[in-house]
């Protein structure tokens, strides 16, 4: 059994994945996501600063879910968050296309790259070396 502290309220709880969030915490935080979610459909043109003021939730937190992927502006907005490869504004997601594409080709590259055969080291001694002994007459 792991136990943590909550990284919100200090509670112990029985800790199994993820962010060290006691259960309650993940309630109140599935909560604040609903009324967050709520109020950026009905006010597309909110800014961030403006959507944690008006629902009293810190910014780092809606930050977490624009890059978690569950919540987005519309594509009209003027909000983003900046990708985490070029610095590119996106609005939703860790990456943008371009960088997507980029680190997806390269860990294909990196996986269809074909494996070296491996040499065997003894490949190059001569064929007539033996095993000598030594003489135990003693």
């Amino acid at each position: 059994m792991n136990v943590k502290n909550c990284v919100k309220c200090g509670k112990i709880f029985n800790y199994l994945s993820g962010r060290p969030i006691c259960p309650s915490c993940v309630k109140n935080l599935e909560e604040e996501f609903k009324t967050v979610r709520t109020y950026v459909k009905r006010n597309p043109d909110a800014s961030i600063a403006e959507v944690a003021e008006v629902n009293e939730v810190d910014i780092k937190q809606i930050k977490q879910w624009i890059r978690e992927e569950k919540l987005s502006f519309s594509k009209d907005s003027a909000v983003g968050i900046d990708c985490e490869v070029c610095g590119v504004t996106i609005k939703t997601g860790r990456f943008c296309d371009t960088c997507k594409k980029t680190v997806t080709n390269d860990l294909n590259n990196a996986y269809d790259r074909p494996k070296k055969v491996e040499e065997n080291p003894f490949a190059n001694q001569k064929k007539e070396t033996k095993m000598r002994f030594m003489n135990k007459d003693r």
